[in-house]
């Protein structure tokens, strides 16, 4: 029976290499390495519950949910690469891994005056315009940072989803844009936070302005499709979670339930 470490070693060696994220794959695979060492593929399973109910942080807290489902995600996602490529063992190695369930969905929402608030607090002027692009886009920080500017689009040849996206460029962010010059993420991150802390917005993150674009949308009574067209959203469930915030359109639908349909009569010809 061969060894998870060679299925790891070959999924490192054949794989990472092409993934965007690849680095941050093989760092989550080496940090559970003392649970899978000398393991064999068979003992897939066992070597997930054991990780599931004794892996910790350095100072011995318990790992979050999130991080024990990605590290258990990557290292079946190896095995079975090792299974499918290499025939390293007969069946799925991992058909009977279960995975945590995590619901880290966030509710927070910030206003068009929240976001000018912050902006009048941010001392870093790209900063300043990545947060306005964020509030009026809906894109992430790191789409922001290699979109370009195409007529009246951003366009993001590569994104998480895999599919290229062209975003519309709202007017109000017209002139960001046209000089919006990228800087390291950390840069505006660490901006960011200054100013959101003297802005009063303690606790949210820069990944809420996609959030909020998307909040702001919906109040506008655009369709849960389309904004998930704007967002680059592949899977409708993506979208989903917003679902609760069409109160309004659904109250709205529900109202036309019973009504008459306008006759229409035909119209005589002259």
């Amino acid at each position: 029976d061969a060894l998870i470490e060679k299925a790891v070693e070959l999924y490192l060696t054949e794989r990472i290499p092409k993934l965007k994220a690849g680095r941050n794959t093989a760092a989550e695979l080496a940090a559970m390495f003392w649970a899978y060492r000398e393991r064999p593929l068979s003992a897939l399973t066992d070597v997930c519950k054991t990780y599931r109910a004794k892996a910790t942080k350095a100072d011995g807290q318990p790992l979050s949910a999130a991080t024990v489902r990605n590290r258990i995600r990557y290292l079946t996602a190896a095995c079975r690469y090792a299974w499918r490529e290499h025939s390293l063992c007969e069946h799925d190695p991992a058909a009977a891994v279960t995975v945590p369930s995590v619901r880290n969905e966030r509710q927070t929402y910030g206003t068009r005056a929240d976001m000018l608030r912050a902006c009048r607090q941010c001392r870093n002027r790209t900063a300043r315009m990545a947060i306005r692009i964020a509030f009026y886009s809906g894109m992430r920080l790191s789409e922001i940072l290699r979109a370009e500017v195409r007529g009246s689009v951003w366009v993001l040849a590569d994104t998480k989803n895999g599919m290229p996206r062209m975003v519309p460029i709202h007017p109000r962010v017209a002139v960001c844009a046209r000089h919006f010059v990228p800087c390291p993420k950390i840069t505006i991150q660490r901006a960011w936070e200054s100013a959101r802390d003297r802005a009063g917005l303690h606790g949210m993150r820069f990944h809420d302005w996609r959030h909020s674009a998307a909040s702001a949308l919906i109040n506008a009574g655009v369709d849960l499709y389309t904004v998930g067209r704007v967002l680059g959203h592949r899977d409708a469930r993506s979208t989903a979670r917003y679902s609760h915030l069409a109160v309004d359109a659904l109250a709205a639908a529900v109202g036309l339930i019973g009504q008459k349909i306008p006759h229409r009569g035909t119209s005589k010809k002259a």
